[in-house]
């Protein structure tokens, strides 16, 4: 299977992978498409980030995802995170039934799915089902070739802090305005 609808969003922590995935979904809702998946926005604390959220990109509904430090209902833990495990079950629970839709967004999937096969399986199997007429999966740079690997023909877009002296926000707007408008080509084709 070509994945020639999926595009990869990576970039270095802290540029703003999930803002992009945020502005994307807006600008597909201000257009009537169904935006599913989870979003995974930061809490930031002196511009650290102490916390990752995960939000139901459908109902809007958030939950803690991911700490610092450990804290009651640990599930897996990475280098720098601990998991809540009733969050990544929800998150699981709303990715499988996330598809159909118009967009698809799985913002991360990382070491845990990628590395250890535990975490947001649904979001794996959801991406590979193939089962949305756009998606956009964020995966961290060192994992990018396992996630090239897996989805064959799928876009890569990394982000980069400055473009040809554009600013960073200025560049992202424009990645947004080229991925709405092939899913405008891939709309017209089904």
């Amino acid at each position: 299977m070509h994945f020639t609808n999926l595009y990869i969003v990576s970039g270095k922590r802290h540029i703003g992978k999930s803002t992009f995935c945020r502005q994307f979904s807006l600008v597909a809702q201000k257009k009537q498409l169904d935006v599913a998946g989870l979003l995974s926005p930061p809490i930031l604390k002196n511009d650290k980030k102490i916390t990752i959220l995960v939000e139901n990109l459908r109902s809007g509904e958030q939950k803690s995802l991911a700490y610092l430090e450990a804290q009651e209902n640990q599930g897996p833990q990475t280098e720098h995170w601990f998991f809540n495990a009733d969050a990544l079950q929800w998150g699981n629970t709303v990715l499988s039934q996330a598809t159909p839709c118009d967009i698809l967004i799985v913002d991360e999937l990382g070491p845990l799915e990628l590395l250890r096969h535990e975490g947001w399986l649904a979001g794996v199997k959801a991406i590979d089902e193939g089962d949305y007429r756009l998606g956009i999966v964020v995966v961290r740079p060192h994992l990018l070739h396992l996630a090239q690997a897996r989805w064959q023909g799928a876009r890569t877009i990394v982000l980069l802090p400055y473009i040809r002296g554009f600013q960073t926000w200025f560049w992202k707007r424009q990645l947004l305005t080229l991925v709405l408008k092939t899913f405008e080509i891939i709309s017209l084709m089904s």
